[in-house]
């Protein structure tokens, strides 16, 4: 097998685990939001996962060298951020994509769209447990520790967290690339033009956050160890990390 045919098979793959995930996370925000009450319990808990982990990461938000990235990975990537617009763009361009971007960057937005679908399954069973708990004025720590015991599937929780730091590899290995800055201020108005200015937005919030810390290693670390003590601590039935 030639490396063309390598890439190609690669591409292939790409394509139709982006067609996946993008489908799931489209289905599961239509749901939510087809339900006024589960739409506004959605929007609650996110609210409050939002908090929990600025709350959890507020050095890496206060520091002069990982605020950016922080900032990026709290709202972008992990957050509480309504993705469908990004997702929209990419299902509608889907097949010029994978036809031009590179195999690099083709993985790297699969990461990222990998990530929503994992996130959107995994809240959607949080509002499912949590239920009438969401419709109060506050959430209780304790009872959302309950709730993420109750869904379970620790493998998928685990996943979830791997693919963040996975996500934030591949945007920092695109960040070291000096022909991606020429290209991403180049898109800017023809994207803006065809309608795709958020899914070029993102690319470019994620360009900009990991260029200006240099090398990204401690903070992806940082992430993804504090999210695993959160996730353990979770399963062991302890609220006290929240």
């Amino acid at each position: 097998m030639t490396d063309r045919d390598t890439h190609s098979g690669e591409r292939e793959a790409c394509c139709a685990a982006l067609v996946s995930f993008l489908g799931e996370a489209s289905q599961l925000r239509r749901a939510a939001s087809a339900d006024l009450v589960t739409g506004e319990r959605r929007r609650k808990l996110r609210e409050w996962q939002a908090a929990r982990l600025a709350r959890t990461h507020a050095d890496l938000l206060g520091s002069p060298r990982y605020g950016t990235a922080a900032a990026f990975f709290l709202s972008d990537l992990y957050g509480p951020k309504d993705f469908s617009e990004r997702d929209a763009e990419v299902e509608r361009i889907l097949p010029l994509m994978t036809a031009m971007l590179p195999v690099s960057g083709l993985r790297t937005l699969l990461l990222a769209v990998e990530v929503d679908a994992l996130s959107e399954r995994f809240d959607a069973a949080m509002v499912t447990a949590l239920g009438e708990l969401l419709d109060g004025a506050d959430l209780d720590p304790a009872a959302y520790a309950a709730a993420y015991c109750a869904v379970g599937d620790r493998a998928g929780r685990e996943a979830q967290i791997r693919l963040i730091g996975e996500t934030g590899e591949a945007l920092d290995a695109l960040a070291r690339k000096a022909f991606v800055r020429g290209a991403l201020k180049m898109m800017h108005g023809p994207a803006q033009m065809a309608g795709l200015g958020e899914l070029h937005a993102f690319l470019q919030r994620g360009f900009d956050a990991f260029r200006s810390m240099g090398d990204a290693m401690e903070f992806l670390d940082a992430i993804t160890g504090r999210e695993r003590d959160v996730a353990r601590a979770l399963f062991a039935g302890r609220a006290d990390l929240l």
